[in-house]
């Protein structure tokens, strides 16, 4: 099957959830004899200097087009309308849409005769960041994905409650994947930052305002221990957010921003965290929470749907946007190893049996063939067929 793949920034990079998606799918589709190219955007990569400004051809076997792109609002809308012009002229059996920003040009891509995926990952129009006209813009992308779309995925069950009710579809579940990491010792992160196994509180992905990490500074600030919060991860979007951030943790020597991380580095964040928090106002399926339950960690969460029904019980949580009920959850958790333990032992064996890349494939390439099935059926599928959990 010939496959493209539409809105996310580029790839390879560390940017954010989406364009660690994208990489996943696009190299198992490949490796499954697909044909696949992916439409990237030009400009900075923060995936390292050996990529910045380079306009790759190609990328572990996926083609690549870079599509020239201009700073500010009208980034998202020229890059899309280019390269849905681009794609109507490549006779692919499938295009997919990620994101609602690039969804807005779905309405093209079918005047041009394409088959259109849809792919929400959040209800991006309620993002803080956005204001506005790029709020509107977002909205709107959300509803061509919902209402013009050949079939439109959505990565919860929340979000599919939401555009269902909103536009009166039958919106279709797909979800994140994880593989099973290599666990490793404090090397590059003991050197850089002193950091020691169990000594340290962990946050790691984008620094954007729905990511609530002013209430768990906030909540950290009042809390009483000797272990440090480690806050990982870069905006190069919202520098406004980033030095409020700064300002907040002024004075505390406790709190470390460690800019972006990559690789070996990240590696060892998640190994030897005590514990691994995400206070997000906003989501729909965050990779950095499956990775940091795979990693075995405990996690603390704040208590949206997109995040409680990944966990379950295997996870504690707090009430979001409420830093006093995040302090009280976080001194619980920093005074009780014990309860910390038990989290961390049972946080990888379940996430591991529930998201699999594989298991995301499969069901994407059903779907971009014209059979639509949600992740669940193809999970209780592949189940069935090997007789036990996968």
């Amino acid at each position: 099957m010939k496959i493209a793949i539409i809105g996310h920034k580029r790839i390879p990079s560390n940017e954010g959830g989406i364009e660690k998606g994208v990489e996943q799918h696009a190299v198992r589709m490949v490796q499954r004899g697909n044909d696949v190219t992916v439409y990237n955007r030009g400009g900075h990569n923060v995936f390292g200097k050996e990529f910045d400004g380079k306009k790759l051809r190609e990328y572990k076997g996926i083609k690549i087009v870079t599509v020239p792109t201009v700073k500010g609002a009208a980034c998202v809308p020229i890059y899309s309308f280019l390269a849905t012009i681009h794609a109507a002229f490549s006779r692919y059996d499938c295009v997919s849409f990620r994101a609602s920003g690039s969804c807005a040009m779905i309405p093209l891509a079918k005047l041009l005769g394409l088959r259109v995926v849809a792919s929400l990952h959040g209800i991006d129009s309620q993002r803080d960041k956005w204001g506005g006209f790029a709020s509107k813009y977002l909205e709107f992308g959300e509803r061509m994905a919902a209402t013009k779309a050949d079939v439109c995925l959505v990565l919860s069950k929340n979000m599919k409650q939401y555009i269902d009710t909103k536009y009166g579809v039958n919106s279709v579940l797909f979800a994140n994947g994880i593989d099973k990491p290599e666990n490793h010792d404090v090397d590059i992160i003991k050197d850089k930052y002193g950091l020691e196994k169990d000594s340290y509180i962990l946050s790691l992905g984008r620094i954007v305002p729905e990511k609530g990490l002013q209430y768990l500074i906030e909540a950290f600030k009042n809390c009483k221990t000797d272990k440090k919060l480690v806050i990982a991860g870069g905006s190069e979007s919202n520098k406004d957010y980033y030095n409020q951030l700064l300002e907040l943790a002024d004075g505390d020597k406790r709190i470390v921003f460690t800019g972006y991380v990559y690789g070996q580095e990240i590696q060892e964040l998640y190994s030897n965290s005590y514990i691994f928090a995400l206070p997000s106002n906003l989501e729909g399926m965050a990779n950095a929470l499956l990775e940091a339950m795979s990693y075995g960690n405990c996690c603390l969460i704040s208590d949206i749907p997109e995040n409680t029904e990944v966990v379950h019980e295997k996870a504690m949580w707090f009430k979001k946007e409420n830093a006093m009920d995040l302090q009280e959850k976080l001194q619980m958790l920093l005074n009780d190893s014990e309860l910390v333990k038990k989290y961390k032992t049972e946080a990888a064996p379940y996430i591991l049996d529930r998201y699999s890349w594989d298991i995301v494939v499969d069901q994407m390439l059903r779907v971009y063939a014209g059979d639509v099935v949600d992740y669940d059926t193809v999970l209780r599928e592949r189940e069935c067929s090997s007789g036990e959990k996968v």
